[in-house]
């Protein structure tokens, strides 16, 4: 393919589409990677030893995973169509970012609205695992516990005077161990005071990914308008009439 004369417009939006591809394929790499260790993690395993919502566990680990793979094609896709002046990859690449910004709005929006019941179900999940541990003492169940409470920087279900899964709570001196809350108190606090912020950082991307849509149309145009231009041709030779007179 011969190289296209870009002004400084195009050349800005190929620089900033190689550069936030770039950054897209990384975040989609981490969603994979976070995904597997959720997954395969021995951290995480006791998530698969709890009777109740196993289902929906599974369901998010799988969500991360695809989203995770979906970024990385999309980034492919963007980075080939900047780097090769490819019209037809700038396209793809157009179409797919503009689905993942009608979800990236609204996932944040339903984030935002349902958060009352996002940590209502966590509370749940939490007080499942909670219970199951004071039956069975699973190691599993206490890794998980312990990720929990040092997550939210809690212990338990009783705070400062929590005695049954203490072993599993932060570890720190005495007087900090007086100053954790209970976890499902936590959790709940935790999202309600996050839910303005977690709206905005989903606000966020999606104003960034229109950017970087905004910046594929251009130079999807501007690749457009250079293949439709004729060549210059430049004039070598004189023409007969002229050869004549001389």
């Amino acid at each position: 393919m011969a190289r296209l004369a870009m002004d400084g417009c195009a050349q800005m939006c190929k620089c900033f589409l190689i550069l936030f591809n770039i950054l897209f394929a990384l975040v989609g790499l981490g969603l994979v990677a976070l995904g597997m260790w959720l997954r395969f993690g021995a951290e995480t395993r006791g998530f698969f030893d709890i009777d109740l919502s196993t289902t929906q566990f599974n369901i998010g680990v799988m969500v991360l995973v695809v989203t995770g793979v979906l970024m990385l094609l999309v980034a492919i896709i963007g980075d080939c169509g900047a780097c090769n002046n490819s019209k037809s990859a700038l396209g793809v690449f157009s179409g797919l970012l503009t689905v993942l910004i009608i979800i990236e709005i609204a996932a944040g929006v339903m984030a935002f609205m349902w958060s009352d019941r996002v940590s209502g179900e966590l509370v749940n999940f939490y007080a499942t695992i909670y219970a199951q541990y004071l039956k069975t003492r699973s190691p599993a169940q206490a890794v998980t516990l312990e990720l929990f409470n040092n997550a939210f920087d809690c212990c338990g279900v009783g705070g400062p005077i929590e005695m049954f899964v203490r072993d599993t709570c932060p570890k720190g001196s005495f007087l900090q161990q007086l100053s954790y809350s209970s976890c499902p108190s936590m959790i709940k606090d935790v999202f309600n005071s996050n839910a303005q912020l977690v709206l905005g950082g989903f606000l966020g991307t999606a104003g960034i990914m229109t950017l970087a849509l905004v910046c594929s149309c251009v130079l999807r145009r501007h690749v457009s308008v250079s293949h439709a231009s004729p060549p210059a041709y430049v004039l070598l030779t004189s023409p007969p009439s002229v050869a004549k007179m001389i």
